[in-house]
């Protein structure tokens, strides 16, 4: 059953066609203009992506558009192999949409903080692996995340923030189309205007 955090996620497919670019045009700007490392709105797109469009590829070409876009204007990696880890880790947040829809905003809350926890493991494993900088032990590798701290101390920070004020901006939209779509005026035989909440009540009464 969905939560009503689900319930306010509903758009019809003109909609969700005007969101799908919102999302990327959110993820390109957040990147390039980012107020200090890593603090991007990459996790509340790939979150928001994947409750507005299911476990899709319409979903997950969200965030890999965005990176594709923004990358044209910033240094690019040092391998394949770590291109594939950074897209993959930041298209990972879609999984956890249908999870949203399902238990609401304590679930965005972790989701998001697993987010930025994927993120941090899996690049900077792939740094110590592909790299020569730290010794391929288990001592090398515990060295890699240390050095890597100063860097993931406020991405956690900037995705909650992100995600809560996405998912707030989306669910007032949606809230907002509910109250719009329940007061249409729908004109009847006799001339007098009714919504559609009174018209529904007449018709099931007399069914």
């Amino acid at each position: 059953m969905d939560s009503k955090l689900g319930d306010s996620l509903k758009f019809g497919p003109r909609v969700q066609i005007v969101l799908w670019v919102a999302l990327v045009a959110i993820g390109v700007c957040g990147r390039l203009w980012q107020p200090t490392y890593n603090v991007t709105p990459f996790a509340a797109i790939g979150l928001a992506a994947g409750s507005l469009f299911g476990i899709s590829i319409t979903a997950a070409a969200v965030p890999i558009v965005a990176l594709v876009i923004s990358n044209l204007a910033l240094p690019g990696y040092d391998s394949t192999i770590m291109a594939l880890v950074v897209y993959g880790s930041l298209a990972c947040p879609v999984l956890f949409g249908s999870l949203i829809r399902r238990q609401g905003w304590i679930a965005l809350i972790g989701g998001s903080l697993a987010s930025s926890l994927l993120f941090f493991i899996t690049t900077n494993f792939t740094c110590w692996a592909l790299t020569s900088q730290y010794a391929h032990t288990l001592s090398g590798l515990i060295t890699c995340y240390v050095a890597a701290l100063p860097f993931y101390r406020w991405m956690p920070v900037g995705d909650l923030v992100w995600s809560i004020s996405l998912f707030g901006v989306l669910v007032s939209i949606g809230r907002t189309q509910q109250i719009l779509l329940s007061q249409q005026v729908i004109p009847v035989a006799s001339g007098a205007p009714q919504t559609v909440d009174r018209l529904t009540e007449e018709q099931s009464g007399r069914q």
